[in-house]
């Protein structure tokens, strides 16, 4: 059993709309240190596997075919026994 996170966010040459609003309200409100925001997702998933290659395998499957758009978003994952 593992215990997967995984993070999808927007690729850099992606504009972040929303991570744009995130960082004009920061600085209306005084935190004008903020010079970027980039908003994502965050999943966790437990897999009811034997090997630590098959998760991998089965959650770079999860990601390219559902969890991310890899058109304009990256992903990445931790692995952890569970």
């Amino acid at each position: 059993m593992f215990k997967a996170v995984v993070y999808v966010t927007l690729r850099e040459s992606v504009l972040d709309p929303q991570g744009n609003a995130v960082q004009g309200s920061l600085h209306s409100l005084g935190f004008d240190e903020v010079k970027d925001v980039r908003i994502g997702k965050y999943m966790e998933l437990e897999l009811d596997v034997n090997s630590r290659e098959a998760a991998e395998e089965r959650l770079t499957e999860m990601c390219e075919k559902l969890l991310a758009n890899t058109v304009i978003e990256d992903y990445r994952f931790e692995l952890a026994e569970a």
